[in-house]
């Protein structure tokens, strides 16, 4: 039997609940699938996918059309399943304008269930703006990686009283203008705490602690199928790029030794072959 899909509408409920939910990643029809098969509630289709799916050393380069060709196959694959769509770099700083106009298209044209963008206060209004054109919304802040570089690097966020007390103003605003949910990512546990307690919409935490709504992870970093980088807060539930190896080694060693394709792997109808 498979699970009901959350609404927008149950996001704040099970906040309200106490009940905690999970937010993973996915960038193609399989992983899709598999997610959809497993009790996980949402699944965000993350700018990420520049460095785990085409190989760029950071989210900057990531496209619209890059986006939505991932995103497609996701909706597919998961249809019971909460997607949310990921907003590149660029495709929304220039004026709320061009964020209704490429927000709307990334829901028309791929069926996503709403869309993630980075940012504070200062984006407070366009949020307004997205929510008022019917586009649900979910802020991200804390460590924005599409602002690594003015953020210093891959740092933690929220370090000093005055930087969590802008995290928290951010997230009151963000909640003002309509978010459903905000990604809070690589802070402290106190300041994950604070948050949380601070707006009535859920924060789903990536490295935020144990005491945020939801936590998020990327599917490939939880599973060990990522290899170039962990960061500190990922936890590996399993093992699966070692396994697959194994497992393409095996079988180019049958294949140099002659074991497969054996009788059972191959079709044995008897033909007639002319001389």
């Amino acid at each position: 039997m498979s699970k009901k899909k959350m609404s927008i509408l149950d996001f704040k409920k099970y906040k309200e609940e106490g009940k905690k939910i999970t937010y993973v990643t996915a960038y193609d029809y399989t992983m899709a699938s598999i997610v959809n098969d497993s009790d996980t509630e949402v699944i965000l289709v993350g700018d990420s996918l520049g460095m785990i799916m085409l190989g760029y050393s950071g989210t900057i380069n990531v496209t619209m059309d890059d986006m939505i060709h991932h995103i497609k196959p996701v909706v597919k694959g998961a249809p019971d399943t909460f997607v949310i769509g990921d907003m590149p770099f660029g495709s929304y700083n220039e004026s709320i304008e061009q964020a209704i106009h490429n927000c709307s298209r990334m829901m028309k044209e791929t069926l996503c269930d709403a869309i993630k963008l980075e940012g504070g206060a200062k984006y407070a209004p366009m949020i307004k703006e997205l929510v008022k054109a019917g586009i649900p919304v979910c802020g991200h802040i804390g460590l924005t990686p599409q602002t690594t570089t003015s953020l210093g690097g891959f740092k933690v966020q929220g370090g000093t009283p005055e930087s969590a007390k802008q995290l928290i103003e951010d997230a009151k605003a963000l909640e003002e203008a309509g978010c459903f949910g905000i990604v809070l990512e690589c802070v402290p546990s106190v300041v994950g705490e604070a948050i949380t307690k601070a707006v009535s919409i859920p924060i789903f935490g990536i490295g935020a602690g144990p005491h945020v709504d939801c936590q998020v992870l990327v599917t490939q970093d939880l599973l060990g199928m990522y290899g170039d980088f962990k960061p500190k807060f990922v936890k590996l539930y399993a093992h699966i790029r070692e396994e697959m190896v194994r497992a393409l080694n095996e079988f180019h060693r049958e294949t140099e030794e002659g074991i497969f394709p054996s009788e059972e792997y191959s079709f044995n109808k008897k033909v007639e072959i002319p001389e």
